[in-house]
């Protein structure tokens, strides 16, 4: 049975997870090497830790990117078991703990998160953690946010270095690190290799163009988190309707985003932070789009 044949036979969480693992390889992605990941948080396929695993193996991923915080014996059987791997770890308390914080208390209770998470990623064999710096708002100014934050992360620093797990830094819609040439630049002031950016492509979408930020921000990228966005849905409905959009229906200009990787020579994880994976079908779906991706096809 070819690949192509079994996907399309595919109809249950059984004969997915079933299937051999010499069947579902990941797609090779040409010269690219990426590797192939999905964020744990967005896989909605009903079961233990060990079957959405085993879904996941099924659709062609390498791997996942677990939360921090997590049953870390059973998420390190599930990696164990299917024999996939960790990507990345995303720190668990970054947004309701943020390290911009006004009261002490909350910013050291997000160091305890960002550190729990660099061991949980130690643990799983992840190279890095996903990390949200800072939050600005009425009540957070940005110098603030960019002062605290620092200071906070810093600390972080040394158990990084003492476990080989990079922090690595995200863009979101927090308000902060707007523009390609501040992020990198807040990247620089560690003077670390163990400080570095997680580059979230379509969160940029809304305000710039994503291969401009990967030539900005070059080695210091880490990590991709594969994501659409459509401007058309963000006009008429809203910014956050921009995220409705399916892989290669929206506004990135893949092929352009591939090329910008190629230009720094990026090597990774690629994981998805997308809709679409609460079924096995919808994984294989994001899986072999993520394929295309890869491979340079898009507008």
């Amino acid at each position: 049975m070819t690949r192509r044949s079994f996907l399309a036979a595919s109809a249950s969480t059984t004969l997915l997870a079933a299937a051999a693992p010499s069947t579902f390889a990941a797609a090779a992605s040409g010269p690219r090497k990426l590797r192939k990941g999905i964020m744990w948080g967005t896989v909605g396929v009903k079961g233990s830790v060990l079957e959405k695993m085993q879904a996941v193996k099924a659709a062609g991923f390498d791997g996942v990117e677990p939360m921090g915080g997590m049953d870390v014996e059973e998420m390190q059987r599930a990696l164990k078991e299917t024999g996939m791997q960790a990507g990345s770890v995303c720190c668990h308390t970054h947004w309701a703990k943020p390290l911009s914080d006004p009261n002490p208390a909350t910013r050291a209770a997000g160091l305890a998160g960002l550190e729990q998470s660099l061991r949980d990623a130690k643990a799983y064999g992840a190279p890095s953690v996903l990390l949200v710096p800072a939050v600005v708002n009425d009540k957070i100014s940005y110098d603030d946010a960019w002062n605290r934050s620092i200071a906070e992360i810093r600390k972080a620093v040394p158990l990084a270095k003492s476990l080989g797990v990079r922090i690595s830094i995200e863009n979101v819609w927090n308000n902060f690190l707007l523009s390609p040439m501040e992020a990198a630049r807040y990247v620089d002031e560690f003077k670390s290799p163990f400080v570095r950016w997680h580059f979230d492509v379509g969160n940029i979408i809304h305000y710039g163009w994503p291969e401009q930020w990967v030539r900005i921000l070059g080695p210091r990228i880490q990590t991709l988190h594969i994501k659409e966005y459509s401007r058309a849905k963000s006009d008429k409905q809203g910014k956050w309707a921009g995220f409705d959009a399916e892989f290669l229906t929206g506004d990135n200009h893949w092929p352009a985003v591939m090329k910008a990787l190629d230009d720094i020579h990026f090597s990774g994880w690629a994981i998805a932070e997308q809709g679409g994976a609460g079924s096995p079908e919808g994984l294989v779906k994001l899986s072999r789009e993520m394929d295309r991706i890869f491979a340079g096809e898009g507008a």
